[in-house]
């Protein structure tokens, strides 16, 4: 389904007053082919929690960058039984030993950034998205995080016309926190992405 800005707009409003839940039940029913994608990263739980409920068995991606923390890994994997999570797994083309030998994790102002981010998250994140084509894709963005989601919300439309869905932009951690204490929800804050280093950065993937 294709959708207006109008439309978005109007439906933000509509939605606003809804529970996370509610709003990614909302999304399912107006979806031929909706994802949720996920990196593990703190509070993750939730969208993963709100998505299943609205369709079990939803596609989970999870692009892999290779350089996540041990306590992430312990935590993907205590989620994903947890959750009964439909993962579907994508990782760089390039192991994460061979690059650190030819490249390492670049620092942000060196220009083999850019090429670092592209092989251990866009490429990834680019071919799962070309494999399953989603018209309705669900994040855990949150109005504060960065400069380009605070001008976002709880519905957005990307450049390729998929619906971004964010049942909770307009929470704090301190309300996800509470989520996560009502739904038995783990967290994991030992967390690591060598794409962005500076939490206020983005990486690329909601830029288009």
């Amino acid at each position: 389904m294709s959708w207006t800005e109008q439309e978005i707009q109007n439906l933000n409003k509509t939605l606003a007053d809804k529970t996370p839940l509610e709003i990614a039940q909302w999304a399912v029913l107006n979806a031929k082919k909706p994802v949720v994608t996920t990196n593990f990263r703190p509070y993750e739980a939730a969208i993963l929690n709100v998505s299943v409920g609205a369709l079990k068995d939803i596609p989970v991606i999870w692009c892999d960058s290779g350089y996540n923390t041990p306590n992430t890994y312990k935590h993907a994997e205590e989620v994903i039984q947890q959750l009964g999570l439909n993962v579907k797994l994508y990782v760089p083309k390039q192991t994460t030993a061979h690059r650190d030998v030819v490249m390492g994790i670049p620092d942000i102002d060196d220009p083999k950034h850019k090429v670092f981010t592209e092989q251990v998250k866009l490429e990834p994140f680019k071919r799962a998205m070309a494999d399953f084509t989603p018209d309705v894709w669900f994040t855990n963005l949150r109005k504060g995080q960065t400069a380009l989601r605070d001008s976002l919300d709880i519905l957005s439309l990307g450049k390729d016309g998929v619906l971004k869905v964010s049942p909770f932009y307009y929470y704090s951690d301190a309300e996800l926190d509470v989520y996560l204490k009502e739904n038995n929800l783990p967290n994991e804050f030992k967390y690591f992405d060598p794409t962005k280093v500076l939490e206020n950065r983005e990486c690329g993937l909601h830029t288009n």
